[in-house]
């Protein structure tokens, strides 16, 4: 039972029993009314008195009832007050179970989430523990195979080094059985040489001209199909050999863009040897200026191999771990000069195979090497678009050539020396040619027909004509 309804029936009940007394009062009170009205003058005075206490007590009732009445009013009021308070809580109540209910079943339905992901979780577990012993039998497996590897490749290096060896001495024994049947001194030799001068024992040193700056085209062949990048003057001679992607020779080289060497008749146009020993292709080769019988090549099987081409085999096999891309012989056939992938310049002993001398002459792979006519300057390019001069001795740098907008184009892009020593000559791979002279270390002509990149420019050893090729398989000459 409320507050409020207990309030109103205690006021009821204290109305009721005022009355009730109010009427026992006057009942009690009824005869001396009478009495009163009788003319009894000695009990008068007593029945007022009586009268007048009877009045005031009624007056003190009234003032009690005025009171509860007050309290009454006060306590329905806070009866009120708080019934709305009690409906405002019940109502948060409601809200809070409504709450409570939400809350329950999104916690229900995370505990379902919670369980499924932990089952989920169990077979990612159980699928990572498959996949780490899956993962540890590879790298044991792996280990091993790197194992082998590397024993079949010790092994294999080995067994190179012993053919080396047998072919060293077999060539050894050889050339010292030549020696003595040619103790007489059939094939002597006698050269004179003069820096920056042609030597005047040699064939055509009456026709060399000092080299000029090429201007005009005056030829522009359609050599090859794919690409030429090869292209070189037979020495002292105005003729020019050329060799291309389409595996042709037009009376212009010897190389291909196989694993073998091809040694080619010029005139039956055969072929009088086929070199085979590099396991790769081979992308560089350079025949000794002092006896036509040597050649060196690269390929990109990390090796440099030296050839005799009266013995029709290998006599010196170099293995280096970064690829040359371009080598040549010294002068004097006794040093090979290479240019590699990692940016250096390298001297060989081109007998024994052991390196004299490097230099770091490039940032990015070394594409060209080439030699001045008296071998005292090593011209090297390189993909970071610079052209070096270097003392063919002491490998010191002696000049730098660069030009904006001058690209080297490939890996295998020639540049050259001209005879006289003056000038350099480099393709682009904007298909324009520049011409620097050395003196100066600058650029006086600037060379454009091409309209592909220029794969290879060389001057011939008569001071003119400049032939360059490009990617298309043009080949064209400039005077």
């Amino acid at each position: 039972m409320s507050r409020e309804v207990l309030a109103r029936e205690a006021i009821n009940h204290a109305l009721k029993a005022l009355k009730k007394r109010h009427l026992i009062e006057e009942g009690a009170h009824a005869p001396a009314y009478i009495a009163l009205s009788r003319p009894i003058i000695s009990q008068g005075s007593e029945w007022k008195e009586k009268a007048e206490n009877l009045e005031m007590e009624l007056q003190q009732c009234y003032k009690a009832q005025s009171r509860l009445s007050e309290q009454l009013v006060v306590e329905v009021a806070e009866s009120r007050a708080l019934k709305a308070s009690l409906q405002e809580k019940e109502t948060a109540i409601a809200e809070l179970e409504k709450e409570l209910n939400q809350t329950r079943d999104e916690c229900s339905q995370l505990k379902t989430d919670l369980e499924e992901k932990i089952r989920a979780l169990e077979l990612l577990m159980i699928e990572h523990q498959q996949l780490k012993a899956q993962l540890e039998q590879m790298a044991i497996k792996a280990k091993n195979a790197e194992a082998e590897n590397k024993m079949l490749v010790d092994r294999w290096m080995l067994q190179k080094m012993q053919d080396a060896e047998r072919l060293n001495e077999a060539n050894a024994l050889y050339e010292d059985m030549i020696e003595r049947l040619k103790a007489s001194g059939l094939e002597k030799l006698a050269r004179e040489q003069v820096d920056g001068i042609v030597r005047r024992s040699e064939e055509g040193a009456e026709f060399f001209a000092e080299s000029t700056v090429p201007s005009v085209c005056s030829h522009r062949i359609n050599a090859h199909e794919g690409g030429c990048a090869s292209i070189l003057f037979e020495y002292n001679s105005s003729k020019l050999i050329s060799g291309g992607q389409d595996r042709s020779v037009k009376m212009w080289d010897t190389t291909s863009s196989s694993n073998n060497l091809f040694v080619w008749d010029v005139s039956s146009g055969r072929i009088r040897h086929t070199l085979t020993g590099h396991t790769d292709k081979v992308c560089a080769v350079d025949v000794s200026k002092v006896s036509s019988r040597h050649v060196v090549s690269a390929a990109y099987d990390r090796t440099i191999k030296v050839w005799d081409l009266q013995k029709g085999y290998c006599t010196n096999t170099i293995i280096f771990h970064s690829n040359c891309n371009a080598l040549c012989f010294s002068t004097d056939g006794l040093t090979i000069c290479s240019g590699h992938v990692d940016g250096n310049l390298r001297l060989w002993d081109s007998r024994t195979g052991k390196l004299l001398s490097e230099v770091a002459a490039h940032s990015l792979p070394i594409t060209s090497i080439s030699l001045s006519r008296n071998g005292n300057v090593v011209l090297t390019s390189g993909r970071d678009n610079v052209h070096n001069l270097f003392d063919g001795r002491s490998l010191e740098a002696c000049g730098t050539f660069r030009a904006t907008g001058n690209r080297v184009a490939s890996n295998w892009s020639r540049s050259c020396i001209s005879p006289d020593d003056n000038y350099i000559a480099a393709g682009s791979a904007d298909g324009s040619i520049c011409i620097w002279s050395i003196s100066k270390a600058d650029i006086v002509s600037t060379l454009k027909e091409h309209t592909a990149p220029v794969l290879s420019c060389t001057w011939s050893g008569l001071g003119k004509p400049l032939a360059s090729a490009d990617k298309n398989g043009i080949v064209c000459t400039w005077t």
